[in-house]
């Protein structure tokens, strides 16, 4: 009874370091067993491992792609436009023994801040060089620049045991108090080109304007012509009409003239007429021959 009250107890304190020795490496990270601060084993392969109980622990690191973003800042390019930027970031530890040496106890937060004051300062570089504009960077252009800030990154993060993947700019835009005053710029610039095209629109209808003017007159003028032409030839015609019917019948034509003078006067309800009894107006009212 005594020797199982003793082997039981030893058992069970066996069993727990045993247990306590053995740890599982999972497949999506690293592991590094330490000895009082040092490492003394590198797992990164997944399976079972073994560590000494209470003398030797065990730190675990992610193992897959990580993502970053980075602080808001202002960048100043080459044309003096300012533009507020920033970026996300994809990476992952590359040599787990060098991450620890770097950032020590810091882990991952530490290893980020320094990342991202990496990031930043490759942002401001590249975003800042010479013959980099705000419009490049704007443009389809800051797909290179972005390979640009990212491989400058991975230079410098590799001291970290990090390798950086990817960078990517997410904003891109102008500082608040410099958005209206671009819009401003911008609305003049669409207000000059509205005006000169309503300037070049109506210069345009002023020379329709002036062509058609020009073309009624020409037509009128024309018509004009050649109505009095038909006229004139109307009333050649007639004359010699008239000389004719005079010709072969002088006394007939006399009356007839004489007819058309009588109607001409006396048009209207009231028409009223003041001359001499012996006025030769009236020489077919008062003769039956038409003579004195």
């Amino acid at each position: 009874m005594r020797k199982s009250a003793f082997i039981l107890p030893a058992l069970v304190i066996i069993l727990v370091g045993i247990l306590s020795s053995i740890f599982v490496v999972d497949e999506r990270e690293k592991a590094l067993v330490l000895q009082f601060g040092q490492i003394r084993a590198v797992k990164e392969e997944p399976g079972l491992a073994f560590k000494i109980p209470l003398i030797q622990e065990v730190v675990r690191y992610d193992d897959r792609i990580l993502s970053l973003d980075t602080d808001v800042i202002e960048v100043t390019p080459s044309d003096d436009r300012r533009l507020v930027v920033d970026a996300f970031a994809r990476y992952r530890i590359a040599d787990v023994v060098q991450f620890r040496q770097a950032v020590g106890v810091g882990g991952i937060r530490l290893a980020e801040d320094r990342l991202s004051s990496i990031l930043n300062a490759q942002i401001r570089e590249v975003l800042g060089a010479d013959q980099v504009t705000s419009d490049r960077i704007l443009s389809t252009d800051r797909g290179e620049l972005m390979v640009r800030i990212r491989d400058q990154a991975r230079d410098e993060a590799l001291g970290l045991g990090i390798d950086v993947v990817d960078v990517r700019l997410k904003q891109t835009n102008l500082p608040a108090q410099n958005l209206e005053a671009t819009f401003a710029r911008m609305r003049a610039e669409r207000e000059r080109e509205a005006a000169d095209e309503i300037a070049r629109g109506n210069e345009a209808a002023q020379r329709v304007r002036a062509l058609s003017d020009r073309t009624v007159v020409e037509t009128l003028s024309e018509a004009q012509k050649d109505a009095d032409i038909t006229r004139g030839e109307a009333d050649a015609e007639r004359n010699a009409i008239f000389a004719e019917a005079f010709g072969a019948d002088e006394e007939f034509f006399a009356f007839y003239r004489s007819l058309q003078a009588y109607e001409a006067s006396l048009l209207g309800q009231n028409s009223t007429m003041v001359m001499t009894p012996d006025s030769e107006f009236f020489n077919y009212l008062k003769s039956e021959t038409g003579g004195q």
